[in-house]
């Protein structure tokens, strides 16, 4: 009898990051769009430390329950605490507008032509290679029949 797990129980994503219109198309900006999607959910399976300075108790505290306490700095400063996402804008509309109004798709589409044109590879250490070589060598082997 097969058992059937839950969606979020940890499961790898095998196929679409980046992919459209049913993995006929692939799109760079779309993968990065994934990849922060994946990655935020990935901080959210980690779950969530409760603690006094974590749920900023003082400043429930200093404000007083049922008041906002979301306008003061100490706030402001944890937000991004749960996730951190490269391409969602959580800045007020002003700051935003005043930097120049970029929609996602346009900020995507630099951050690609930016890795594009500044990536650079770490090379493989010698002795990894030199394993990696050995165990392609056996596959080799092998499939040869030797």
């Amino acid at each position: 009898m097969t058992t059937l797990l839950p969606a979020l129980s940890g499961a790898n994503t095998l196929y679409g990051s980046g992919m459209l219109e049913l993995g006929m198309t692939f799109s760079l900006e779309q993968l990065l769009f994934d990849n922060d999607m994946i990655s935020m959910t990935k901080k959210a399976m980690e779950g969530i430390e409760v603690t006094d300075e974590t749920m900023n108790i003082d400043n429930i505290r200093k404000v007083g329950i049922g008041n906002n306490f979301l306008a003061l700095k100490d706030t402001r400063q944890k937000i991004e605490l749960p996730s951190d996402p490269m391409f969602v804008d959580r800045r007020m509309f002003g700051d935003w507008e005043k930097d120049g109004s970029k929609d996602i798709i346009d900020v995507a589409h630099e951050k690609v032509e930016d890795i594009l044109k500044n990536y650079e590879v770490e090379p493989i250490d010698s002795d990894i290679q030199k394993d990696m070589k050995a165990v392609m060598d056996r596959a080799d082997k092998e499939v040869m029949g030797q």
